[in-house]
């Protein structure tokens, strides 16, 4: 693991977000959510990163993943290539990025809601080039 990675044991700050099911979580689920997990602070990767990363599904299957288990890692850090915030998500995931100093793009006045985007140039991850564990 990088040294920007989180700690193996970092899934248990968010272990009461996990259904009572999740020692049977699918052995792909369990793949996304350790990516997840190795996302550092302040960065981010698109659902279609990890799935590139792990070398197996699609943006489609990742964020199916995520919306079914993501609960349990830091969800904020795998988001759309566009940079929009996640909808229904987006006030939460935004005091995320700003805790931890994510770069984001100022909204135009007229976009809808003047809510920022993730300045993807800036926050994205590559998974890193000493990045452990990559499958």
């Amino acid at each position: 693991m990088s040294e920007q990675s989180p700690p193996e044991d970092a899934r248990a700050e968010y272990a009461d977000a996990l259904p009572e099911y999740a020692d049977a979580l699918p052995e792909y689920a369990e793949r996304v959510l350790d990516v997840a997990e190795r996302i550092p602070p302040g960065r981010v990767m698109t659902y279609g990163d990890v799935a590139e990363w792990l070398e197996e599904g699609g943006p489609r299957q990742v964020g199916r993943v995520m919306a079914l288990y993501g609960g349990a890692v830091p969800w904020w850090r795998v988001v759309r290539a566009d940079g929009v915030l996640l909808p229904g998500h987006e006030l939460r995931a935004l005091a995320h990025y700003r805790a931890e100093g994510t770069p984001l793009k100022q909204a135009g006045s007229s976009t809808e809601g003047h809510l920022p985007r993730l300045d993807m140039r800036r926050a994205r991850w590559d998974g890193g080039a000493g990045a452990e564990g990559h499958t």
